[in-house]
């Protein structure tokens, strides 16, 4: 029997949204879609399968499943993806709320990463920020939070810090599972992953042939000199991580300085790019106003 997902994971992107669904799927109860991002109240396409299709991702095996969630960071995409809210709203007005967060610049250039190997973005990440402005938009954290303030109530969003999610994974995961009414004990497990930019290669259909093609991958390692395989493979691969110019820098730190000073004022903190990360660590992360909408 399917069943409505209590909560969402709605992003950000970039922010270990994958670690935290994989945890919250190896508690007993809870149930995690496998398809981690099914993007259907943003994407069109994906919307447009309707109910039946989203809800058929929720049929648990194990009877004692008690809590549905699954994640998609494009939820909190604005304003790409303009009718997210008001879908989740309509399917799903009780539903609670993850909100992961990083620090702005580190989640920035994790996306250009991303984009670079994906080959949605061609131009070094110092061009891409002005091309491609939604690199900037996905970590203002407090544009994307307030529409969900104004449409769910701030009690039904929790904001979780990379930063603390990283340091103390164990309390940072209770502290989750309190919010979503969790009736056991989660524990915090080791998975080994490996999400480094720099091991990056881009994606495309000659890359994935020559890698995949058994034949071929015989071939290479025989009659390949190594030194050729090396060359294509830095070809294919982000070599560095990508580095902004000093005086665009400090036009991100102005632009999200501004944005998480209101993220601070709704936590009782002060936030800026130079604290955020010692900050954060030591954030409760519960709502300490009534956010005006």
């Amino acid at each position: 029997m399917a069943h409505y997902p209590n909560f969402l994971i709605i992003g950000a992107m970039k922010c270990a949204t994958t670690l935290l669904h994989d945890q919250l799927a190896l508690q007993s109860g809870i149930f995690m879609s496998e398809l981690k991002e099914p993007n259907f109240f943003s994407n069109d396409e994906q919307y447009s399968k309707g109910m039946e299709w989203y809800l058929s991702h929720f049929q648990p095996v194990d009877i004692n499943d008690y809590l549905w969630g699954e994640s998609s960071t494009h939820y909190t995409k604005l304003p790409t993806y303009p009718q997210t809210i008001e879908r989740i709203q309509k399917h799903l007005p009780d539903v609670k709320l993850i909100y992961v967060m990083r620090h702005p610049i580190d989640r920035l250039i994790s996306q250009y990463a991303h984009e670079w190997t994906m080959r949605v973005i061609s131009t070094e990440i110092n061009q891409a920020i002005t091309k491609h402005p939604e690199l900037i938009d996905y970590s203002r954290y407090s544009m994307q939070l307030k529409p969900y303030f104004k449409a769910f109530g701030q009690e039904r969003v929790l904001p979780v810090f990379f930063e603390r999610l990283l340091s103390q994974p164990q309390a940072e995961l209770e502290r989750v599972c309190r919010f979503l009414g969790y009736q056991d004990t989660p524990v915090w497990q080791d998975l080994s992953a490996t999400n480094l930019s720099n091991e990056r290669w881009r994606s495309g259909p000659l890359r994935t042939f020559l890698v995949k093609n058994p034949l071929l991958q015989v071939i290479r390692q025989q009659l390949v000199p190594k030194s050729w395989r090396d060359w294509v493979r830095k070809s294919w691969s982000l070599q560095e991580k990508p580095e902004l110019e000093p005086e665009k820098v400090e036009q991100l730190k102005a632009i999200f300085d501004e944005d998480l000073a209101v993220l601070g004022s709704w936590l009782d903190i002060e936030l800026s790019c130079d604290n955020f990360k010692d900050t954060v660590k030591e954030c409760s992360g519960e709502w300490a106003c009534q956010v005006v909408t």
